[in-house]
């Protein structure tokens, strides 16, 4: 996992990379700072208080803008996720 990615998690921070003009954070240590994703979201997954995860909505295609329909779709699988684990 990138530095920038544990940072994120460990805030509890939800990124939205609306704007294909944002720099899109890395995922793994071995990403570059080159752009391989044009828009990202990345919302942490939450279970009894501590982030055990995330759910990272990524593309690659230059058209594509991540809105209000691809933050709830990561929002609400994140908390599917954090609720089985509670379970």
């Amino acid at each position: 996992m990138s530095s920038e990615l544990e940072q994120l998690l460990e805030d509890k921070e939800v990124y939205t990379s609306s704007e294909n003009n944002e720099i899109s954070i890395p995922i793994t240590q071995n990403d570059n700072k080159d752009r391989k994703f044009n828009s990202q979201v990345v919302y942490p997954i939450i279970s009894q208080g501590d982030v055990i995860g995330s759910v990272i909505l990524m593309s690659k295609d230059a058209q594509t803008k991540m809105g209000d329909t691809e933050y709830k779709l990561v929002q609400s699988a994140a908390g599917f996720l954090g609720n089985q684990m509670e379970i």
